[in-house]
C-alpha cells in the first residue's frame, strides 16, 4: 500500500472521528458511511461496504447517553478496512472480514479510551476559565470551542494512525499463520458477533409488547417473502 494511500486513509480517518463530536456532524462517523468511503481509497468498494455493513450492526447497540462510554467505531472502520484489503491483496482471501473485525474492534475500544480522556481534558480546561466565563468573556469560550476541536483532532488521527498501523502488524503477524480452519472461524465469530450486537440493539429499541410482536411478525414476514421470491 503506497504512502498516498495511507496519508489519504488516515485523512478520512481523523475526519470520520471529528465527525462524531464535533464537526462536522454531517453523520460520515456511521460505519456505513466511512466503511465504503475507506473501500474507495483502496479501490476496494466491496470490502468497505462488507465492514460498514458489518460494523454498523457494531454501532447498532451502543446508546451514547451523556458520558457514556462506548466504543468509537468509525476510525476503527476505516482500519477494519484496510486490514481486510491487505489481507487479501497479499493473499489472505476470506480472511479479510475476520481479520478487519478483529483489527477494528481493538481500534474501536482504543477510541472509545481516548474520548473519555478527551473529555476530561475539556472539562479540566473548562473548569480553569470558568471565573472568565461567568464574567461572560467570549474570547474564552471561542478559545475553549478552538481548543476542543483540536484536541479531537489529535485524537482522531492518532485512533486512526494506530488502527491502520494495526492492520498492518495483523497482516505480517497472523494472515500467515491462520490455517483455513481458523480463519473460517474467525469470519464466522465476527459476522455472528455483528448480528448478535445488531440484534440487542433492536430488541432495546423495540422493547417489549405490542411493538416487539409487531416486530416478531415483520420478520417472519419479510423472510417468508424473500425465501418464496
Amino acid at each position: 500500500m503506497s504512502l498516498e494511500t495511507q496519508l489519504l486513509l488516515l485523512a478520512w480517518g481523523t475526519l470520520v472521528g471529528l465527525d462524531l463530536v464535533s464537526v462536522p456532524q454531517a453523520m460520515i462517523a456511521r460505519p456505513i458511511v466511512a466503511g465504503p468511503v475507506a473501500g474507495a481509497i483502496l479501490g476496494d468498494l466491496g470490502t468497505g461496504l462488507a465492514l460498514g455493513v458489518l460494523f454498523e450492526l457494531f454501532q447498532y447497540d451502543v446508546l451514547p447517553v451523556g458520558a457514556t462510554r462506548y466504543p468509537e467505531y468509525g476510525p476503527a472502520t476505516v482500519a477494519a478496512v484496510s486490514a481486510a484489503h491487505v489481507a487479501a491483496s497479499g493473499g489472505g482471501g476470506a480472511l479479510g472480514i475476520g481479520l478487519g473485525a478483529l483489527v477494528g474492534l481493538v481500534t474501536g475500544m482504543a477510541g472509545g479510551t481516548s474520548m473519555h480522556l478527551v473529555r476530561r481534558l475539556n472539562a479540566r480546561a473548562t473548569h480553569a476559565a470558568s471565573e472568565r466565563l461567568e464574567a461572560g468573556d467570549t474570547r474564552v469560550l471561542v478559545r475553549l470551542h478552538v481548543a476542543g476541536i483540536l484536541r479531537d483532532t489529535a485524537r482522531a488521527a492518532l485512533v486512526t494512525a494506530l488502527g491502520l498501523a494495526l492492520a498492518q502488524l495483523a497482516r505480517a503477524l497472523v494472515a500467515g499463520a491462520l490455517t483455513l480452519r481458523a480463519v473460517t472461524l474467525l469470519d464466522v465469530a465476527a459476522v455472528g458477533a455483528g448480528i448478535a450486537a445488531g440484534a440487542a440493539g433492536t430488541l432495546r429499541v423495540v422493547g417489549r409488547g405490542p411493538n416487539l410482536r409487531w416486530f416478531a411478525a415483520g420478520v417472519v414476514g419479510g423472510a417468508a417473502v424473500a425465501w418464496l421470491r
